[in-house]
Order: structure tokens, then sequence, then C-alpha cells
């Protein structure tokens, strides 16, 4: 028999042996666990259904515990978007690129009103002929409460997933980091054509992912005395060119003239019409001038108070306030000469650079007009010699009285020729000069020459006219230049 003593040497051999056992085992199971996750690794490079998990060692891929997103529900959104379309459906065109009409990305700039959500309607349903059931199109207004904080990409991505091919988001500027996830979907999907609309103030270079190199731009602006007049009477005039008008006005008037006449309408009447309530194309719907010119007033409030911020979000309230008070300012005094002095004193701002991004702002924004002397424009000082409202409908709601005749006229032809991407400066002994070697002079039916006398390629455009002669040109026709 054994004594105690050798049984209890004999039990610590076997405990020693046994974990010796255990301890091998381990090792090997390691091991093999360790052959498996590589082996999960090296697949998952090729496995798009393994995602990765990071811990604070290693990322190790399990196909077990993917983590999937939730697919986002369009119906609510299609729905939505029959019915904004539906509710958008105008029976006029307006004007818009079509050598860039094929575009997978186009967005579409321009202040409120303008038009801009009209024209993503009917693009979005010239594509499918007009049908509005059609599952290929999809309009998404950034702002409305249905989308709840849904990701733009994750609606692009379920849409085109669903054999979507076109889709539109409406005030693009209203969304954060907008640029990142445009180029996303852009660079995403290459079978997706995207159209988006935004603020005239939008700067697509300067957002956190440059789109300028991806996107077409297509700046849209208020109608002009030509879409208003097809628009009203069902005509179908055409543009011209600016050499085309200053070297034709005899030729290209007449026409025109006959057919209103034919139609019992007069040229000078409707210009007045269209310098009153004819620049947005909201006047259709709102007959009550007094309502037009109400919602173009509150159409400049909310581009101040809310476009504005939503671009710039560092404008703090101080800011929007001095900001305010300038385009007061502004308005009240049209034409504007600046003192930069006096404004600063004024508004209590300190330097003068704060005050030219100011003026920026609201230029940006299609709130005003700045103009450069053509000294300063040799010179590149950036500072505005003259400033006018955007457009001659902004006059008469802004004004309590009847605005000046010749700051209409000078508003109309500056708004007319800088729409039509014209470089526009002050003159020193005209009003101004056009892209750098047209001098015109503005003014009413009795305007002579004197002022531009002796000077080469000089002009009168004069109000009050139907038709002109020589260089004496109708202010009217610079209402059909393209």
């Amino acid at each position: 028999m054994q004594s105690y003593r050798e049984k209890g040497i004999e039990q610590v051999i076997s405990r020693m042996l046994l974990g010796l056992i255990h301890h091998n085992t381990a090792r090997k199971l390691h091991r093999a666990r360790r052959q498996r996750l590589t082996a999960s690794r090296t697949a998952s490079a090729d496995n798009p259904s393994c995602i990765a998990l990071r811990n604070s060692n290693a990322n190790i891929c399990f196909a077990k515990h993917k983590k999937r997103i939730p697919m986002i529900d369009l119906t609510n959104i299609k729905l939505l978007s029959r019915e904004m379309l539906r509710l958008k459906l105008q029976p006029y065109q307006r004007h818009f690129d079509h050598e860039n009409s094929d575009h997978r990305l186009i967005i579409l700039l321009g202040h409120r009103g303008v038009g801009k959500t009209t024209l993503l309607a009917q693009q979005l349903l010239n594509s499918v002929d007009g049908d509005l059931q059609s599952d290929k199109i999809l309009y998404v207004p950034i702002d409305h409460f249905l989308l709840n904080n849904e990701k733009i990409y994750l609606i692009a991505e379920r849409f085109q997933m669903m054999g979507g091919q076109t889709i539109a988001f409406d005030e693009i500027h209203k969304y954060p980091n907008w640029s990142m996830e445009l180029k996303s979907i852009n660079d995403t999907f290459p079978k997706l054509k995207v159209l988006a609309s935004g603020s005239s103030a939008l700067e697509i270079h300067k957002g956190s992912h440059d789109l300028s190199r991806r996107a077409i731009l297509t700046y849209i602006h208020g109608l002009s005395l030509r879409e208003y007049i097809n628009l009203n009477l069902k005509t179908a005039f055409e543009n011209y060119s600016l050499k085309n008008i200053l070297s034709h006005h005899e030729k290209l008037a007449h026409p025109i003239i006959s057919t209103l006449d034919e139609n019992n309408h007069k040229i000078l009447d409707l210009l007045q019409r269209y310098l009153e309530t004819g620049y947005y194309p909201y006047f259709l719907a709102l007959q009550n001038k007094q309502e037009y010119l109400l919602t173009i007033e509150q159409d400049i409030h909310t581009t101040i108070e809310s476009d504005l911020l939503a671009i710039y979000p560092h404008i703090n309230g101080i800011s929007l306030k001095k900001i305010k008070q300038l385009f007061s300012f502004i308005a009240e005094s049209v034409p504007f000469t600046p003192n930069w002095s006096k404004i600063k004193s004024l508004l209590s701002i300190g330097d003068t650079r704060t005050l030219q991004t100011y003026f920026k702002y609201l230029e940006d924004a299609g709130l005003i007009r700045t103009l450069l002397s053509a000294s300063q424009k040799l010179q590149k000082i950036e500072q505005p010699a003259k400033v006018l409202l955007n457009n001659t409908n902004q006059m008469f709601a802004l004004s309590t009285a009847s605005p000046n005749p010749g700051n209409l006229r000078e508003t109309f032809i500056i708004n007319t020729l800088k729409n039509a991407k014209h470089e526009v400066t002050l003159a020193d002994k005209a009003d101004f000069v056009v892209d750098k070697n047209i001098i015109l002079e503005v003014g009413g039916r009795t305007k002579d020459n004197s002022q531009i006398k002796n000077q080469k390629n000089a002009y009168l455009i004069c109000d009050d006219i139907e038709c002109g002669i020589s260089n004496k040109i109708p202010l009217w026709l610079f209402g059909f230049l393209s």
C-alpha cells in the first residue's frame, strides 16, 4: 500500500500533467481561433457582406454581426413629390440652358421668387413626358417636415435602387453639409441625374466639398419684359443679342409694335405694368397689385433673416441687424452713392472690409446691384461707386411714393444688361460703359446727344418712345435682350 506521502506526490504530479494538458489545449484553441480570424479578415476584403467592427486594438470582421442600416421608406416622399409637382405645374416654360440640360449634376441659383422651383418641376416632368405618376422622377423639398431629417444621400440611394433616374432637391442651401452629400451622390450613382436649387448667395466653390468642377451652375433671374408679354398675351416674341439691338433696333422694333397693335396693346403701357408688377412669375397667381408688392417685401425680409443665415451661419444677431439697416438705408436713398465713412459711423461698423462684405451679401442675395466706375475697374478698387436695387418691382414694393422715373430707367437697363451677363460700369461723361467699349446715355424722350457728342460707339437709350432712329434706341427694346 502507498503511504500518504506517496499518494500526495502522485496527486501533485497528476495535477501538473493535467494543467500542462489544459495549457497545450488552450494554446491550440487560441492558435486555431487566430487562424480563423486571419482567414476571415482576408475574405472580408473581397466580401462586401462583411463589415468592420472597430475596437480599441484592431479591426475585426464578423459577418454574423453585420449592422444593417434600415432602408428608407419613400412612400410618403413620393406622394409629397407628386402633389408638389402638380401644384408647381405651370402652362408656361421658363428659359433653360439646353446645351447643358443633359449634365448629371445641375444647380439652379437665384433669389427668392424668380421661379427656380417651377423650373425644377418642368425639368423633371419633361424627362418623363409630363407623367406625374412616374417612379423615375422625385422632387424633394429640403425644408418639408415629412423628410424628418433624413439624409439626402440615403434618399438618393434608395431612389436609384428602385429604378429612379432623376431627383431634384429644392432649397438645397437649407441642408447642412449639402456640398459633401451632393458630391457623394454624384460620385456614387453614375446613372442618377441630380437637379438642385439654391439661393443666389450660395457659394458653390466655397462649400465643404468643391462642386464647381462637377456641377453645371445656372443662374435664374426674374422675367424679362419679353417673357412677361409672352406669358400675358400668349405671344412668342424672340430675344435678341445686344449687338443686334444696337445695330438693327428700327428693324426689330416695328414688327413687335405692329403685332401688339393688332391685339390692341401698346408697348409703353406694357412696359409700365412690367416695371411695377412683372418681374416675378408669381404675378400670375397674385392678381392684386398690393398683395404682389407685399409678397416682394416679405421675401426680402426672409432672404436676409433666413437665407443668409443658412448660407453664412457665422453671422450673429448684431451683424444681421446691421445688414438689415444697411439695406434699409440703400432702399431709401437709391440711386445710392456710398460714403464709406458716413455709413461706418451710422451703422457703428469698425472697418471698411466688413462693410464691403455686407454689400457683397446683399448683392449675392439678389437684393442690390453695385456698380464700379470705369476708372475704378482699371485700378481694381473694389468699392462700389453706385448702388441700385436689383429690379424695379422692388422699388415699388419698398417705396412709399412713386419711384423717380430716372431711377426706374437706370435700374431697368442695369438689370437687363447684367442678367444677360454684360459687364457694366459707370462712365465719366455718360451714364454707363458696357463691355468696356459701348457707351450708353439713358433718359426720357427729349434726351439729346450733347453728353455723348464726339464719342465713338455711343448710344441714347430713351424712354417714352416706341421706335428709335440712328443711335437713339427705345428703352423697352432692352427688355428683349438675350
